[in-house]
């Protein structure tokens, strides 16, 4: 089925002319908030450092990138006017605070931020992160899924691409705790997989799927590598289960590990990646020398993206040639002079 016409505009806009993500993430918070912080020791961390690192990431990543995620705390103040016109702009809603019960985790927006205000200020696509576990608390995972819903409702008003992202987390009974915003150790791949299975129902009007490897990055051996086949199975399940176009995210899996991950998602028809710190978290571990973040970035951040932009132009499947559109992913419809008449209004 043909997407309406802003979705098709907004996924368009994220890709490049072949119908590949390459999409960098500038949005991310606690990770930066954290480390700046700790250099500094102090609670929080400086807003003009924060920023200023968001917007030397835009300044060097996006000339190798499709699309970039900025956040509007840090990245959208400081970083837009550096943001090329040519670059898709996907814009986070979701807060990076989160409640956790330790039976479940409650996702919330950011104050004072919607998808109307995205789609207003220009933005081409909503990005969300849920954490969610099928094992969680029921009534928490009810949350989760009524946010979701709210949230695909509310892209569908405003005709803007929902991409989502789902990450699984520890609850109290499991060994491994954190509340970073890293890989959870000893996860199972049925949690991964029956979450996403969850959110591939219509009812919550997800289009693009950002998904975490299956199974841990360290455990990924990589196409052709190993036992492969059988990490193999799980990656095509994934995708079966997705049900549309969905990219691989990197959940600080180092650069050589995220890798590995991408030659099983392509196997397995993802259309690409949206990753952040597998390609600049090097880099900014010489803070606070931006010379030296500057110089990595533009160095081995790049090289690292050109293998990868490689790597996704010879093996991705492009967004418009998945099958729930059955060839018509890019197609406009009505393609005629009563489209004005049937677009609805806001």
């Amino acid at each position: 089925m043909p997407l309406s016409a802003g979705k098709l505009w907004g996924m368009r806009r994220m890709a490049d002319a072949n119908g590949l993500f390459k999409m960098t993430a500038v949005d991310q918070r606690p990770p930066i908030k954290a480390a700046i912080a700790k250099h500094y020791g102090t609670d929080t961390a400086p807003y003009d450092d924060v920023a200023e690192f968001k917007r030397l990431l835009i300044e060097t990543l996006q000339d190798k990138s499709t699309a970039l995620l900025l956040d509007p705390h840090f990245a959208i103040p400081r970083g837009l006017p550096t943001l090329s016109p040519t670059k898709g702009l996907i814009v986070t809603l979701e807060d990076s605070i989160f409640e956790d019960t330790g039976k479940g985790r409650r996702s919330s927006p950011i104050d004072d931020w919607s998808v109307g205000k995205i789609k207003r200020m220009g933005g081409d696509a909503v990005k969300v992160l849920a954490w969610y576990r099928p094992d969680a608390d029921p009534e928490m995972n009810r949350h989760q899924q009524d946010f979701t819903k709210r949230i695909g409702e509310a892209c569908a008003k405003y005709d803007i691409p929902f991409l989502f992202e789902l990450l699984v987390f520890p609850l109290d009974s499991d060994a491994h705790q954190t509340k970073d915003y890293v890989e959870m150790q000893g996860k199972r791949s049925d949690d991964v997989l029956k979450s996403v299975e969850e959110f591939a129902k219509p009812d919550y009007g997800v289009d693009v799927f950002k998904l975490e490897s299956p199974v841990s990055a360290a455990d990924v051996p990589g196409v052709g590598e190993g036992d492969w086949q059988a990490v193999q199975q799980t990656f095509d399940e994934m995708g079966r289960l997705a049900g549309r176009p969905w990219v691989m995210l990197s959940a600080g899996a180092s650069k050589p590990a995220f890798r590995k991950i991408l030659t099983h998602a392509y196997k397995a028809g993802a259309s690409g990646y949206l990753a952040g710190r597998a390609i600049w978290l090097d880099a900014f571990g010489h803070f606070p020398d931006w010379s030296r973040i500057r110089d990595e970035l533009s160095g081995d951040a790049g090289t690292y993206m050109d293998d990868l932009n490689a790597l996704t132009d010879a093996e991705a499947t492009p967004w418009h040639k998945h099958a729930v559109f059955g060839g018509e992913g890019e197609a406009f419809s009505p393609a005629d002079a009563s489209f004005r008449h049937t677009y609805g209004d806001i």
